[in-house]
């Protein structure tokens, strides 16, 4: 059975998850959840803690129907201490790298050429 890896590359304002079979990377984006905030109004830390809690829910659902086996997150880092907060011991047991960086406005083609990098 190919191991299915999901990549996560956020920042307090956006996530993109990718989905890759194996340890290949070979990106296909499957989400692009933005952290939507009324006009006129900056992300402060609560908006943050709310997006965590939103991408941690969605990698949470992922893992409970059985969508991927591995996970790599490439976060920027303090968003990546309110994600890692919110995600089950389950869920942390499943990661297999953490990468303290925002490529979070990267296209799919260097995110990879960053990741093979590391």
């Amino acid at each position: 059975m190919t191991v299915t890896t999901w990549v996560v590359v956020a920042d307090g304002s956006r996530a993109r998850i990718f989905e890759t079979q194996g340890l290949k990377l070979d990106l296909r984006e499957i989400e692009d959840l933005v952290n939507v905030v009324p006009a006129g109004r900056t992300l402060s830390e609560k908006d943050r803690e709310k997006f965590a809690k939103t991408v941690a829910d969605y990698i949470e659902q992922g893992r409970l129907h059985q969508r991927y086996q591995r996970l790599r997150l490439t976060v920027e880092p303090k968003f990546l201490g309110m994600l890692r907060e919110r995600l089950s011991d389950e869920t942390h047991r499943m990661i297999f790298e953490e990468i303290n960086e925002d490529l979070s406005t990267l296209d799919a083609r260097e995110i990879e050429a960053h990741l093979q990098r590391h």
